[in-house]
């Protein structure tokens, strides 16, 4: 008979595991997935929790290694430790993070769904029909692993994105790839191409975050933009 294996890895899950399970942390995780970091005070409104229990919370996902601490003025912010907690987090969770228990909570869903980040890049329905739109024109070739010379031309035309702005040197991330979208069960785009268009989006608000959520809206401007781009924002659901 197989003993159960009591050793580092199954330590580390187990602690995980534990870390992650109370629905208030479930809850600051859900705000953390946008990649920003996040004072106490504001996951704790979202957790529904007093600023004190929000604090150790807080402290026990520190000490897993999932969220670190940066100071910042008195109180100091919370993010995700890095993008491979924040993936593998987003896959654990399958395609419903919470279920919806309130009205709000419903509305919530629907405007995560709609358009938010995982962790650096676009996600959701906005991130799941901007990825096809970049298979079907071919500006990434079919398997989304590599981007092409009529990619990188479409990036400037439509993003003004030029081909310096795709380089980063010092990092071992891949130029890009797709992430399993967690509700929409398609492809988004990831990747250094995925993280540079959330960060033109932003920076131009094409699309603006919702306060204390991951949800973002999409600005007219930025309809327009997606628009002459051709990206269909009623993605193609998953056969």
């Amino acid at each position: 008979m197989c003993r159960p294996d009591n050793g580092p890895m199954t330590a580390d899950l187990a602690r995980i595991g534990k870390a992650i399970g109370p629905p208030a942390r479930v809850a600051m995780l859900n705000v953390l997935f946008d990649g920003a970091p996040h004072p106490a005070g504001d996951l704790a409104v979202a957790a529904g929790v007093t600023s004190g229990t929000a604090s150790q919370h807080l402290a026990v996902l520190v000490e897993a290694g999932i969220v670190v601490a940066r100071p910042q003025g008195r109180y100091g912010r919370y993010e995700l430790a890095n993008r491979r907690i924040a993936h593998a987090l987003e896959q654990l969770a399958g395609p419903d993070f919470a279920p919806a228990t309130s009205l709000r909570l419903s509305r919530e869903q629907r405007r995560v769904r709609a358009a938010r980040t995982c962790y650096d890049h676009l996600a959701g329905q906005l991130g799941v029909a901007l990825a096809e739109r970049f298979v079907d024109a071919g500006w990434v070739d079919p398997s989304a692993s590599a981007v092409t010379a009529a990619g990188r031309e479409a990036l400037a035309t439509y993003f003004g994105l030029s081909a310096e702005a795709l380089v980063h040197p010092s990092s071992r991330r891949p130029l890009v790839r797709v992430c399993r979208d967690r509700t929409e069960q398609r492809d988004h785009l990831a990747g250094i191409l995925g993280a540079r268009i959330a960060d033109v989006a932003l920076t131009n608000e094409w699309v603006v975050r919702q306060p204390k959520s991951r949800a973002l809206t999409m600005t007219p401007a930025g309809g327009e933009v997606f628009r002459r781009a051709g990206v269909l924002l009623a993605p193609r659901r998953a056969t």
